[in-house]
């Protein structure tokens, strides 16, 4: 099991408007963005995108993401092959990216 403490954030959005972010923002946008042709699929992708899904309602409660080794393995992974590099640039990201490629098994 790991366990990543959500932080939130203001970023700015291109009319000016201010919004709040988080690192389950920035999964939903990795997940979201595959290629279509890279897109998971089966049952048990069906089954662990479930679980996810399950996993960031929670943490958007409890400001706490709670994740199986097999879960967040995945994460980890769409992470590494995945994340704009141009994501470096914004410190908030990064934090919440770093916070969550370093965190522990418990």
């Amino acid at each position: 099991m790991r366990k990543v403490k959500i932080e939130t954030w203001k970023s700015k959005m291109p009319n000016g408007e201010e919004m709040d972010e988080d690192l389950l923002t920035a999964l939903n946008v990795l997940i979201g963005n595959k290629k279509p042709e890279s897109i998971p699929r089966g049952l048990d992708k069906f089954r662990l995108y479930g679980r996810l899904s399950k996993a960031f309602e929670k943490a958007d409660k409890t400001r706490i993401l709670e994740l199986e080794e097999s879960d967040y393995s995945f994460l980890k992974k769409t992470i590494e092959e995945d994340v704009p590099s141009t994501w470096g640039m914004n410190s908030n990201i990064s934090k919440a990216i770093e916070n969550f490629i370093n965190a522990k098994e418990e």
